[in-house]
């Protein structure tokens, strides 16, 4: 048996370094985790890799890259090999046009492990403007083209009376961001379906009309780093930012979350789903890796170890699984299920 696994460990190392150069960097081998992605789960990733270190020292720190969802899965799935990434992170599951490139792609197991929850908040300075956002509100606002129509709207009052007269601008995340595919997902959508569309829209004229925002400036793109939005928003008191809810828990002292249908962005109203902004959040793990890259295994138990309610990512902003889910993401860490087609129709 020994002879077999060591055989088989030989054989995989050998795939990984003819697989490495796919993505044109170089190198055929590497001792420390990689993982790429989200910018939302960044901090937490982070921090699983300084928890990770400090219990095993004989391992080096994991590299931990933030260059968004849609960047590392992207990176993710270009290949087997050193010179790709052990792990995706995600603030948002994967797409299914994505898990078929990872197949296509020769990554054909992949274990899909949510690792907690976050929202996606809407934030201002302390002392800045206050409103009581819903989801057709900010869509109005921020949409390119609201319910098919020529975007007009200048200031808040324009959307609805009952807001301050005051400029419209959102400074937000990028297309490329999980947290602008939640953004859609879970607030422009619902906004856009509660208003009057046009009739026999196709599919993707509906995409776009209730995705698409507006690029006159007053939605301002401020790429993948969230601790930006905070600044940008903190020297404007007239300014909402858009990012994960972690970013708004970690600077409470110089932004202030704002409600949607009446709910603040909380910990307990997003654990509960009241949050109308509430969204998982994943890493993806490449299995071939495991048994090549040194101490996959001991990092996916660092993410067990550390992600309860009372450890250093709750501390952190990281709204923690709870029940059944707790109990399946704990198990799959060690049982490292195959994730399936099926599983993201």
């Amino acid at each position: 048996m020994k002879k077999i696994t060591i055989a088989a460990i030989a054989l995989a190392a050998t795939a990984l370094t003819a697989c490495g150069s796919q993505d044109g960097a170089s190198g055929d081998s590497r001792d420390a985790i990689h993982a790429a992605g989200s910018s939302t789960v960044y901090p937490f990733a982070t921090r699983i890799s300084e928890e990770f270190k400090r219990e095993y020292p004989d391992f080096p720190a994991a590299n931990v890259e933030s260059i968004g969802t849609g960047g590392g899965i992207d990176r993710f799935c270009r290949g087997v090999g050193y010179n790709t990434p052990d792990f995706a992170n995600a603030s948002r599951r994967m797409k299914l046009s994505e898990f078929e490139a990872c197949q296509a792609n020769g990554v054909e197991e992949i274990v899909e492990i949510q690792v907690g929850m976050d929202g996606i908040a809407f934030a201002s300075a302390r002392g800045g403007i206050e409103m009581d956002l819903t989801p057709e509100i900010v869509y109005r606002a921020i949409a390119a083209n609201p319910y098919g129509e020529e975007q007009t709207n200048e200031t808040w009052s324009d959307v609805d009376p009952s807001l301050p007269d005051l400029p419209i601008l959102v400074y937000g995340p990028p297309s490329t961001s999980g947290t602008r595919d939640a953004l859609a997902e879970l607030i422009l959508e619902v906004g856009c379906e509660a208003g009057p569309l046009p009739e026999g829209l196709e599919e993707d004229a509906h995409d776009r009309i209730c995705t698409e925002v507006r690029s006159d400036g007053k939605y301002v793109d401020q790429g993948e780093q969230d601790n930006l939005i905070v600044q940008k928003i903190e020297g404007n008191a007239n300014a909402v930012g858009v990012f994960g809810f972690s970013y708004l828990d970690a600077n409470s002292d110089r932004v202030q979350g704002l409600s949607m249908n009446g709910v603040e962005p909380t910990y307990e109203n997003i654990s509960s789903f009241d949050y109308p902004g509430a969204r998982p959040l994943f890493i993806y793990l490449k299995k071939a890796h495991i048994g090549i890259i040194p101490g996959i295994e001991e990092f996916l138990s660092t993410w067990v170890a550390n992600w309860g309610e009372d450890g250093p990512l709750a501390e952190i902003g990281l709204v923690t699984n709870r029940g059944e889910v707790m109990e399946a993401m704990t198990a799959a860490t060690t049982e490292l299920p195959t994730l399936t087609a099926e599983d993201l129709q």
